[in-house]
Formats: structure tokens, sequence, C-alpha cells
């Protein structure tokens, strides 16, 4: 399966429906990180790279904007046939690059693929309006009309869906586009690109640019003044260095960065769904996601319980290689990855935490850490504050549910909380209370390609998915007209 899921993925650049060598002729290594062998390697694009890409997309996108909304729609809905049609290797193919386990990878092409599919069907949905002006002088005609040549930088958790998010609500709006995909996992964006075309997407509509040089390939795209959208998936510390650069030319910007999510288990919750939501907000994408469960926060009543609970799912997750039979947890992305998790782990144990589970890299080649649960864990650790982006569950209890909100907000970051308990009332007083642009309400998960996905405060700006994501590609202009 590994040969022909990684047939799917051309190594060259795409650009102008050209698949090319870097103006360079230079390439960088895609690695395997159950066993960091190198699985391939990959065209590394340059800055002369990405403005040819630029100039491809800016000569493709009227045409584009011009297609009839039901084609747009047309394409994009075959695109979901050819993922779906291709959906075994696809999640191969991201199990290779990635290191998830197999059911996860499955999970993620699925979701990504209905991107295509959604926005198929909001792509006849981009309605302007008319009304009459309050004084009656004159008519309000409002038009929706494609913001223009998009930059959509991914990161390498979700290779599939987070290209998918950005992709189809940009074709859909009838935007052309240069994607630069995440450089550890290129495969899956550069094979999303072929599928691409084969659905029919027009020559220079869409082009792929994987590139080490992210800073500046990035940066003079952002300063081209024929770009006028940057989507932006990944931290917030290099979010807030891209605004900076969009700010140079009013680039216009959607940001889904970085979080820090608490999960709120009250005294009245039913404790096994909530141990049975926290190992999906947890350990979706071995705890590699934005989205991730970092902090949790257990009334002293079900502390022991849930504490218990949790620790005895974690411990029996089979960790290993994504593609071996039986593996639930794959390895973390790079040995940065787990240095970085490691550390916080270590820290929070020093400060005074219990392990419960877990705890420390697994003896065996790859970029493994063992799925961990941490009591007794001091409300300032550090572990408390940084996103973890690893198998770790840091548990404090507390007493006080306005404490615990107070906590729980005790952040510059507000992309998702998780609350459960029995009362459904008390609940949705906590989810108003919350801090965030997203609430699991007695779920683990919240992701949804008709939901509008996006946080608050330095979680970032603007929204994904949902009929709010194709408003994020469109521009309103107002013509004033009496007759």
């Amino acid at each position: 399966m590994s040969a022909e899921a990684l047939a799917l993925a051309p190594t060259d650049l795409l650009v102008g429906g050209e698949w090319r060598p870097a103006s360079t002729g230079s390439t960088m290594d895609v690695h395997d990180p159950s066993t960091t062998e190198v699985l391939a390697r990959v065209a590394d694009g340059t800055v002369e790279d990405a403005m040819a890409a630029v100039g491809a997309a800016a000569a493709a996108g009227p045409a584009w904007a011009a297609t009839p909304p039901r084609l747009r729609a047309e394409v994009l809905r075959r695109a979901f046939t050819l993922m779906t049609e291709r959906a075994e290797l696809l999640a191969a193919l991201i199990v290779l690059e990635n290191g998830k386990a197999l059911p996860d990878a499955r999970g993620e092409v699925a979701y990504a693929a209905e991107f295509f599919r959604w926005y198929a069907e909001e792509a006849v949905r981009a309605a302007g309006s008319l009304s009459t002006a309050p004084a009656g002088a004159n008519r309000i005609l409002v038009l929706q009309q494609p913001v223009g040549v998009c930059v959509l930088v991914t990161p390498w958790n979700f290779p599939a869906a987070m290209a998918t998010r950005k992709i189809a609500p940009a074709l859909a709006a009838g935007c052309s586009m240069v994607l630069k995909p995440a450089s550890d996992t290129p495969l899956t964006a550069l094979a999303i690109g072929a599928i691409l075309s084969e659905a029919g997407v027009p020559d220079g509509v869409v082009n792929v640019v994987p590139s080490r040089r992210s800073g500046a390939v990035v940066s003079a795209m952002l300063h081209d003044p024929r770009v006028r959208k940057l989507s932006f998936t990944g931290s917030t510390e290099v979010g807030r260095v891209l605004l900076r650069e969009a700010s140079d030319c009013v680039v216009n910007t959607s940001m889904e960065l970085g979080g820090n999510a608490p999960f709120l288990v009250l005294d009245d919750a039913d404790v096994e769904e909530a141990v049975a939501g926290a190992m999906i907000a947890k350990m979706r994408n071995g705890g590699e996601a934005c989205t991730s469960a970092n902090r949790f926060y257990v009334h002293s009543r079900v502390a022991g319980e849930f504490s218990k609970g949790l620790a005895t799912a974690m411990d029996a997750l089979v960790v290993g290689p994504g593609l071996e039979p039986g593996t639930q947890v794959g390895p973390l992305i790079n040995q940065a990855a787990v240095d970085k998790v490691s550390e916080l782990v270590e820290g929070a144990i020093d400060g005074g935490a219990r392990p419960l589970a877990g705890g420390g890299s697994v003896d065996r080649r790859g970029w493994f850490y063992r799925p961990t649960v941490l009591g007794n864990v001091d409300p300032s650790s550090a572990i408390l504050r940084e996103e973890i982006f690893g198998p770790v569950a840091p548990i404090v209890v507390f007493d006080d549910l306005d404490e615990a909100i107070r906590l729980a907000n005790d952040t510059e970051y507000g992309l998702v909380s998780y609350v459960y308990t029995g009362d459904l009332a008390r609940g949705l007083r906590v989810s108003e209370a919350l801090e965030a642009g997203m609430i699991g309400l007695n779920r683990g998960v919240v992701s949804d390609p008709a939901a509008p996905f996006g946080g608050v405060k330095q979680s970032g700006i603007g929204r994904e998915g949902g009929h709010d994501g194709l408003l994020d590609y469109l521009e309103s202009k107002y013509v004033a007209v009496q007759w």
C-alpha cells in the first residue's frame, strides 16, 4: 500500500497547470515519523517559483471568477468524488508523512473531502442583496465578488483537511490561489493538487508550491500587489509575523491560530461520558491538534473517578507505526515535537504533578511519546500555559465553578473549550462565559464543514467552514442606483 499511496503525489511544483522542478533544482526530504527515514524528495520552491505561481493565479483568475457558479460547483463535486474513491490511499499517504494512526487518517480524508461537497453546494449561494435606502432616494444594490488571488498557508497536522478547508471555499467564490503546504507534509497537498486538476480546475487556478524557505516565499507573495488574500493556519507566533507582513499591502487576512483548550468537568457530569469525550478531545491526531483539550479542570467531587478513568483509557492505547494493524496512536511529527512535550511533562512533574499514566518517550525507532495523564498539576505550571501538541492530559482539581471559568479564560488563546455537565441550562451559561470561538458542550469534537470554525483573542481572525467560510473569500460591492 505504501508504494501505491506515494504514487498519488507528484514531487514537483504545480504552477500554471504544469508540474515542474524548483527553479534552482533544489529538493527537500520528507520523512516518515515512525522510522525517521526519507520517504520522498520534493521540489523545494523558491521566491522565483512563488512569483511564477502568483502570476499564473492572476492570469487564470478572471476567467474562473466569470465561470458560472453551477460549473464551479460541479468541479468541486468531482473533486469530492475523486477524493472519496481514493480515500484509503490518501489516508495511507497521510500516515506515511504525518505519522497519525490509520483510523485517524481515514477520518481526516472523509472530513477533508466533505469540504469539497459542502462548498459545491455553497458555490451557488453567494447571493447579493437589493434594498431601498431608508430615505427612499435610491436603491442599495450589493454584489458579492471574489476577493482575488489568495495565498493559502497550511500546517502539517491535518495536511488534507487544512488544505481543502481553504481551497474549497476559495474555488466556490471564484478565486484563484497559491497553496503553500507545510514542509513536513507536502505530499498530501500535491496529491490534492493533482486531484483538482483531474476534476477540471483550469490551469493556474490552483498552484501548489512546497518550500522550506517559508518566510521568504510567503513574504514575497504578500508584497505582490496582485495578491489580495492570505489564509493561514498555524501557530500564533507565526500568525503575528504574517499579520505584520500582510499590513504592508493591506492584504485581507484570515487567521486560524493556536489553541489552549480547557476541558471542564462539572460536579454533575456523567463521568463515563466525560472520559469518553476527553479521549476524543485529547487524542484526535494523537494530541497534535489546535482543538486538542490542553487543560483539564475537574470538580473535586468527580476528580478521582475521572482521573482514574482517563488514566486507564490512555494506558490502554496501542502506540506504534500508523499503518501497523491495531495502532491507535502514531508518532509525533519530528524530534523537536518530542523534545517539547518531554520538557513540558518533566517541568510539571518537577513542580509536583504526579504521573497517573505514561510519561516518557517510547523505546523504539521513530518519534513516539507515550499517552500521559498528570494529576495534582499546579495551576501555574507551564504545561497549562503552552499548547502541548502531544498526547498529554494535565488535570487540575477545582471546587468553585467561577474560579474554574476564570482559570479556563486565563490565556491569550480562545479557540475552543469543552464542558461536561448534566444540566443543559448550566452548560449553556458556562458556554456563554467561556472566551472561545467554539464550545463542545457534552461533545469531544466540534469540527464540521457546515459550521463556522475559528477563535477569538489570539487564536485567530475570521471563520472557516459553513457559509461564513465562503464569505471570507468574497468582497461586498455596493452600487447606489435609482429608477
